[in-house]
């Protein structure tokens, strides 16, 4: 494993994405979501993307704004319509898009048996409804489970608050949500961050994410951003 590299600008962060990756984008809705690095990545004009991420974008920005550039062909998400998914929307009505809808738990641990090397688990969740269609399906303690496969990712962009040199990142709230898990899902993880520290300036007990996941870091200032439909 190589040493986590800074990048000057989120430019340079994501230069290399190639078309046709799979990209983990981590955020809950607007929190955590790595708006610079997915603007940057819609400058570097890597298209025919697979995106796996909680949602399918808000307003126009961010992930939205990704999707609206035409650069994304399959969207992997949980929530995939909203108040103000009005770029998701057009797209996939229009037959631009393409959706695999996946439970919320169920894709958290996907990713996370991606990381630990699981080779597949079984999930009760979806059972016996449309989302287990064309999947293995097994009773287990009397109940009916999914056969689900690990999802794993291309690159992953994801958002922090802070980062030392090392790799080493600390979340703020509710930003955590998928970032953590993304960062064990993909060949390569690339961070945004509010402020970098000199290593050993972040006490050990409080770093989530180990420098050893994070292949590229960039410091970014936080925006605050105010999307149709959303505070």
């Amino acid at each position: 494993m190589s040493a986590t590299t800074v990048a000057a600008t989120t430019d340079e962060a994501v230069a290399g994405v190639r078309d046709g990756a799979t990209v983990l984008v981590g955020g809950f809705g607007l929190a955590g979501m790595p708006f610079d690095l997915i603007d940057a990545l819609i400058r570097q004009g890597a298209g025919d993307l697979t995106v796996v991420s909680n949602n399918a974008g808000n307003g126009d920005v961010g992930l939205a704004a990704l999707l609206g550039a035409g650069r994304v062909r399959k969207v992997i998400c949980s929530f995939p319509r909203q108040s103000d998914s009005h770029v998701f929307d057009g797209l996939y009505r229009a037959g631009r898009l393409e959706l695999e809808v996946v439970p919320q738990g169920t894709l958290a641990e996907r990713m996370r048996a991606a990381g630990a090397g699981i080779g597949a688990f079984y999930s009760p969740v979806g059972a016996g409804t449309p989302l287990a269609e064309g999947k293995e399906t097994r009773r287990i303690g009397g109940r009916a489970h999914v056969l689900e496969y690990p999802l794993r990712g291309d690159v992953a962009l994801i958002g922090a608050h802070r980062a030392d040199t090392a790799g080493n990142l600390v979340y703020r709230r509710t930003a955590r949500n998928f970032g953590p898990v993304m960062a064990t899902a993909a060949g390569t993880v690339i961070a945004q961050v509010a402020e970098i520290v000199p290593a050993g300036r972040i006490d050990p007990e409080t770093v989530v994410t180990p420098g050893i996941y994070v292949d590229r870091l960039v410091r970014a200032e936080s925006r605050r951003l105010t999307v149709r439909g959303a505070r």
